[in-house]
């Protein structure tokens, strides 16, 4: 996830957002007509464009140019609240300037829904505010199993009383397992929401790919080298048509000599002519 975030994808962001299509599109200006698309050419980061479309698009958009041009990502906030109210420490502050860590990541973790609940559960702990009662529940249920095994030692393997003593809790084991649970929910839906950001990671490798196309081959008629070879050219990523018939030859060549798929695939080569 990158920590800042072109003008391309800003654009592109806030059309997706408002369901608009990349065509042409009117502002309510008879005198301004723009093509949305035209300016979120993912190939060219650093396209310029001009001080009047970037006044127009922003107010198309009814944000600030400084939110377009990605130096905030405040859309209603033009100018950055006092420190004061934000209640935020000098290390804090000095932090989130060093930009050491990715704060477009941390701003979308703080605005999640379940945020709330992951830090009131933390402050529920650090506060200690259930210890007394964990302390409580805990003491309860072991001199209940310890009463019961003094009156009968041999009960100490018993359902019952292994109940009892499952049923008490450490503390620091509960926040654990409730706080991981939220962290997952949050970290879940952002990494799903950047899944088709060109810096996410695919969730299927090229020999994944690979596979899939060798046995969507092997289950289909036809000329199975001439699959493969084609199989072959696309992980590589060499343009099979365009390959002179020499090279295609040479490719095939080398597939008939020793290619352990195609000898498992049952071809019979002395009767398949090549082409």
């Amino acid at each position: 996830m990158k920590t800042r975030i072109s003008v391309q994808e800003r654009l592109k962001d806030l059309r997706v957002e408002r369901g608009l299509e990349s065509g042409r599109t009117g502002t309510g200006n008879r005198h301004f007509k723009i093509s949305l698309g035209s300016y979120e050419n993912d190939n060219d980061e650093y396209k310029e464009i001009n001080h009047g479309s970037l006044l127009k698009l922003a107010d198309f958009y009814q944000v600030s140019v400084d939110y377009l041009l990605g130096l905030t990502n405040n859309r209603r906030y033009e100018n950055t609240p006092p420190i004061e109210e934000l209640h935020l420490s000098d290390e804090v502050v000095e932090l989130l300037k060093s930009e050491r860590f990715n704060n477009r990541l941390l701003c979308e973790i703080i605005s999640h829904e379940k945020f709330k609940e992951l830090l009131a559960d933390a402050e529920i702990y650090v506060d200690g505010i259930a210890t007394m009662h964990f302390h409580d529940t805990n003491s309860s249920l072991a001199a209940l199993r310890a009463m019961v095994l003094e009156e009968h030692p041999e009960a100490a393997a018993d359902r019952a009383i292994k109940v009892l003593e499952a049923c008490q809790i450490e503390e620091e084991d509960f926040f654990c397992h409730v706080t991981h649970k939220t962290w997952d929910v949050i970290l879940h839906d952002i990494r799903k929401a950047h899944e088709n950001d060109s810096e996410s990671a695919p969730d299927t490798t090229p020999a994944d790919e690979l596979i899939r196309e060798v046995q969507k081959a092997m289950q289909s008629p036809g000329d199975r080298v001439q699959q493969f070879t084609e199989i072959f050219c696309k992980a590589f990523r060499l343009k099979y048509k365009r390959l002179s018939q020499e090279e295609r030859s040479l490719l095939k060549k080398l597939f008939k000599k020793s290619p352990p798929l195609i000898k498992q695939s049952g071809m019979n080569f002395r009767r398949r002519p090549w082409k």
